[in-house]
């Protein structure tokens, strides 16, 4: 694999999973060069450069793109940050990765689409559910026996420990995609409850989604930032058959991560998210080195990347849903 990388944005998910991914490729891939990195504080992109090896550092995202002509290029700002951003490289002809959420309306998303696909330039967003062990797993277990029209149910929990994020919507989107991903189907129609937690601070609140699939399938999620324990679990339930998974998300109780499956009453199988890879490494356990090596290699071998920011579009409108308070959600068009 023959490709330079420049990284921007060196806070801290690109130090926590990001880094470690591209450290971990570098040294499986060794045509790999992790060129440049770049944010807009200098000893925070000096000391991620340092710590990561990668080449040079800079504080000036558009002097770095001219200096390195990357190969590719992974996007890690906050999310106010991202849209602008990503359409400013894309529109230069470079491939992009770029962290969730890809903007934060669909008015935002939809202007990195026109600018990918202005310049044809490759693109994913990086949505880690997608490619955890364990939920690929999951993914795979369901497409070789079932149909998404097989599927009754979903259910998605996510808690967090004392999160009092103004606005949670941009964690939450994780768990709208996972659904999504789960059931090989759009959300039809989304009903939203709100159970508001003024004490904590402004916008905290318990935030419940009832949705119907277009698949047929029914949904239920559930986004609770300040109970007592980090968790991501889910559920898939089919005619005599339920799924069980608990992701391993950060260093959380279910790690490393967990399969069950159940039919006619009783557990026939059982699978460890430790016996789908190294379990020590938190950048694969929770799908960031697998986003970066399968969008790298479709690069390195000329394929077109799945999972381009478009895939995103549904799943930031209901995201914005939440952030605006709305109370219901029907598909467009």
């Amino acid at each position: 694999m023959q490709l330079s990388i420049c990284l921007v944005g060196c806070g801290h998910i690109a130090e926590s999973v990001h880094g470690p991914a591209y450290r971990r490729l570098a040294q499986a891939y060794p045509g790999l060069r992790l060129a440049a990195c770049c944010d807009k504080e200098e000893g925070k992109a000096a000391y991620f450069a340092a710590k990561f090896g990668f080449g040079r550092h800079y504080t000036d995202l558009m002097a770095m793109l001219e200096a390195e002509r990357p190969d590719v290029v992974c996007l890690l700002v906050p999310g106010h940050l991202t849209a602008r951003l990503a359409v400013a490289i894309l529109e230069q002809g470079y491939p992009l990765l770029v962290e969730k959420p890809p903007g934060l309306n669909r008015e935002e998303t939809e202007a990195i689409v026109r600018a990918a696909e202005r310049s044809g330039a490759a693109n994913r967003v990086a949505f880690n559910r997608r490619y955890m062990p364990v939920m690929m797993e999951l993914k795979q277990l369901l497409e070789q026996a079932h149909r998404p029209e097989d599927i009754h149910s979903i259910r998605y929990d996510m808690y967090r420990h004392n999160r009092r994020d103004e606005d949670f919507a941009e964690t939450a989107i994780h768990g709208i995609d996972a659904v999504q991903f789960i059931a090989g189907s759009d959300y039809e129609h989304v009903v939203f409850a709100y159970q508001e937690l003024p004490e904590l601070g402004p916008g905290v609140a318990n935030v419940f989604l009832h949705a119907r699939m277009f698949s047929g399938a029914s949904a239920r999620l559930s986004f609770c930032p300040a109970e007592g324990l980090i968790m991501e679990r889910a559920s898939v339930s089919l005619l005599n058959k339920t799924y069980f998974v608990e992701l391993p998300v950060w260093h959380s109780v279910d790690w490393p991560g967990r399969i069950r499956r159940f039919t006619g009453g009783r557990e026939e199988q059982e699978i460890r998210g430790d016996a789908l890879g190294p379990a020590d490494d938190m950048s694969v356990t929770n799908g960031f080195y697998q986003e970066n090596e399968s969008f790298l290699l479709a690069l390195a071998t000329g394929r077109k990347p799945e999972g381009e920011v478009v895939s995103a579009l549904q799943s930031v409108e209901i995201a914005d849903c939440i952030r605006k308070r709305r109370s219901e959600y029907r598909r467009q068009g």
